[in-house]
């Protein structure tokens, strides 16, 4: 499993995130410029250029055509995935930092931080079909709990939303009325924040990662705890496979202390862990500083890295993986 190295950012990758079809791949950073990738090569295709800070999130649309961005530059961004126009932003009093559009693409839910006094907040927006009928207005604005939402992402048939963040409780929520409805229990959850929230291809379970060192695997609807992955390094990002039952988890040490050590004692591999049996199974080495970002393509076939080292490693699995079932 020979990878492909994708140099297209000049600072630590954030997020990754494939299209449905599993062709492109869209990367975030923080150097301001999301980029797409074909997702079979590694050849880059494009950039998006508009932000002005770090860019933290994005979601692409189901048929391909428009790109989201979260930033830390207060606004969210709507783009043409084909030309790389920009096509709407909205604007906030505070960083946005996580995206994610609804099924069937009509709404999307926003995190932004608690910044000068401002509480975090989830804020949902009405995506127009044609931007030139877009408006700026929320539908539903929900006064986020103490610290930064990490990531919010909506539940099955958009009823809910589900968010995470550094207060370590994951919180269920009405798309409706904006009512709190379930939150995870605070012995059997993560202790530390929660850096990375993933979902199962089938949305049926969802997969955090916390800097407590472990990665958790809960069920949409209850939000019961289902499995617990523990590793001995900060979890910063975390995919489920779509194929087998493997999970993939990613971090290392925090960047502050980085340049002190080399690679195998910073821990910066990506480790493979059984879905149900929660055993490691294999780790993949490459990065030369944390890993902050993980996806699988939604084929299964390969997943794609982004690290502290501004690279993104794009790896196919040759046919020795898939003979792994325990």
């Amino acid at each position: 499993m020979r990878p492909i190295l994708m140099k297209g950012h000049e600072r630590p990758l954030t997020f990754l995130r494939y299209n449905r079809e599993g062709d492109l791949l869209f990367s975030c950073a923080k150097d301001h410029t999301p980029n797409v990738w074909f997702a079979d090569n590694g050849e880059r295709l494009g950039t998006y250029r508009g932000h002005n800070g770090a860019v933290w999130c994005c979601d692409v649309s189901r048929d391909s055509m428009r790109l989201i961005t979260a930033s830390a530059d207060q606004t969210v961004k709507l783009w043409n995935v084909q030309n790389g126009t920009q096509l709407y932003s909205f604007n906030f009093d505070s960083p946005a930092k996580s995206v994610d559009f609804s099924v069937g693409d009509k709404l999307a839910v926003i995190t932004t931080d608690p910044f000068m006094g401002l509480p975090s907040a989830i804020q949902v927006k009405q995506i127009a079909r044609d931007s030139s009928d877009q408006i700026s207005d929320s539908v539903l604005t929900i006064k986020g709990p103490v610290g930064r939402i990490n990531r919010a992402v909506w539940g099955p048939l958009n009823k809910t939303i589900i968010s995470a963040g550094e207060d370590t409780v994951i919180r269920v929520w009405d798309t409706e009325t904006g009512q709190l409805l379930k939150e995870s229990d605070k012995e059997t959850g993560h202790q530390k924040t929660i850096t990375s929230l993933s979902k199962s291809a089938d949305g049926s379970h969802f997969l955090t990662g916390s800097s407590d060192k472990s990665a958790k695997l809960w069920d949409m609807r209850t939000l019961t705890l289902i499995k617990t992955y523990v590793t001995e390094r900060p979890v910063n990002a975390c995919a489920i496979s779509p194929l087998l039952d493997h999970v993939v988890i990613g971090g290392g040490q925090e960047a502050v202390h980085v340049t002190t050590t080399d690679r195998r004692a910073g821990k910066f591999e990506a480790k493979f862990f059984h879905k149900i049996l929660q055993e490691e199974i294999g780790g993949v080495k490459g990065h030369f500083g944390p890993i902050n970002a993980l996806a699988f393509n939604p084929d299964g076939r390969s997943f794609s890295s982004g690290g502290e080292d501004g690279y993104v490693r794009l790896h196919h699995f040759d046919s020795d993986y898939f003979n792994i079932r325990m």
